[in-house]
């Protein structure tokens, strides 16, 4: 995949990215973001109760709603490391601070990785020199690349929208494709907007955005320790501060929307040896919390993932699955579709598409539709195949 950088550049942040030999064979491992000034700043972070040192860092530093710079390294997690962990990630970020000649507390960090492992602190430091001086307006595509790790391309997007007079620039980076469930998944986002957007504003613009794309996928169904999705909003663009009441307030949130998806949707198709995209929706269920939970249930079943995969329309998987969930469902209301077809409904599966059904189930991207008929409730949500490389892939990871 080619990126041009310069399409992914947003006015007031630069980035860069530099080698510092974890990766090994000159990969990049180290990414920076920095904001000219300190930008408004909001975060959602992994609900593991093992949090790597970074996310414990961010949740306190994020609460000012103010940051400066992103600071991320691949290839180490800094997770399951204890103190001396936190001590690590701390001391990098006093010696960025000090490089940068700005407060401690403006730097966000962020670790991808194996779990386990302590920091290479004298590599990171040695290596911040040469990227400060890296740092270039064009360079979050550069970044991007420094913070992949099992990830077979980049992911990147950007939108742009108008807010009063004022044109606005959104962009956005991920990396993640194994153990990616919410909330949220081993993934790690980074959004940078020119918008000039209220703290209170921009912290929930990004909690809905992140229901609505990171915590509404499914690779393993596995929860990681680092995850982290940080949004710093720069103000370059001049516009009248964003708050929720502002009539723009809906442009803006469409594309964060629209930007998020993309990234979330680009993790799914890149899962650890996947070879589809499956959407699945529920519908006509009593709650959005009831569909959210029958959907992973389906998403999340070895049997119904590996069908996917070997391209067989074994339609009962997902009914047994759904029927599995704990819901109180009545079956005589219950409808499966596959790529718009109806394949069950009134307690009995439908057979006489059989042949157009095994000819979508090859397709790379499908759709399946579960509807409970039990109110008018929905959540959609994107999931992979379950493939032989993915279990060759983690067998091996650490080794």
């Amino acid at each position: 995949m080619t990126v041009d950088r310069e399409e992914y550049s947003v006015p007031g942040f630069s980035a860069a990215a530099v080698a510092t030999g974890v990766k090994g064979a000159g990969k990049r491992d180290l990414s920076l973001i920095v904001a000219q000034a300190p930008a408004v700043a909001a975060g959602v972070f992994t609900t593991n109760l093992f949090p790597a040192a970074p996310v414990v860092i961010d949740r306190e530093r994020i609460a000012s709603g103010r940051a400066q710079a992103i600071l991320v390294n691949s290839g180490c997690a800094n997770a399951a490391t204890g103190d001396e962990g936190e001590h690590d990630a701390l001391r990098i970020s006093r010696t960025l601070a000090g490089h940068m000649n700005i407060e401690d507390n403006l730097i966000l960090l962020a670790s991808t990785g194996v779990i386990g492992h302590r920091l290479p602190v004298a590599s990171i430091e040695q290596a911040m020199p040469s990227l400060l001086s890296a740092l270039r307006v064009d360079g979050i595509a550069e970044a991007q690349e420094g913070i992949m790790t099992t990830d077979r391309f980049p992911k990147i997007a950007s939108r742009r929208c108008m807010i009063d007079e004022s044109s606005v620039v959104l962009c956005g980076i991920a990396k993640g494709a194994g153990m990616i469930e919410p909330h949220m998944a081993t993934m790690l986002a980074f959004v940078f907007t020119d918008a000039a957007v209220e703290a209170a504003c921009l912290d929930r613009l990004l909690r809905e955005a992140v229901g609505q794309s990171f915590n509404a996928v499914s690779v393993d169904g596995c929860m990681s320790t680092n995850d982290t999705a940080i949004m710093l909003a720069g103000g370059a663009a001049g516009n009248r501060l964003l708050k929720e009441s502002s009539p723009s307030i809906n442009h803006f949130r469409e594309a964060l929307a629209s930007l998020m998806e993309s990234l979330a949707v680009a993790i799914v198709r890149d899962g650890e040896g996947a070879t589809k995209v499956v959407t699945i929706r529920v519908e006509k269920a009593a709650s959005v919390e009831e569909a959210r939970h029958i959907a992973y249930f389906v998403a999340n079943s070895n049997l119904v993932k590996t069908a996917f995969y070997g391209g067989d329309p074994n339609w009962g998987r997902i009914i047994s699955a759904v029927g599995a969930g704990g819901v109180a469902l009545d079956p005589g209301r219950v409808e499966l579709f596959i790529g718009g077809h109806l394949l069950f409904s009134k307690g009995q599966g439908r057979t006489e598409r059989q042949d157009e059904i095994i000819e979508i189930m090859k397709r790379p991207e499908i759709d399946v539709t579960i509807a409970l008929g039990r109110g008018r409730s929905a959540f959609r949500l994107y999931t992979s195949d379950l493939t032989h490389d993915y279990v060759t892939l983690n067998a091996h990871y650490h080794t």
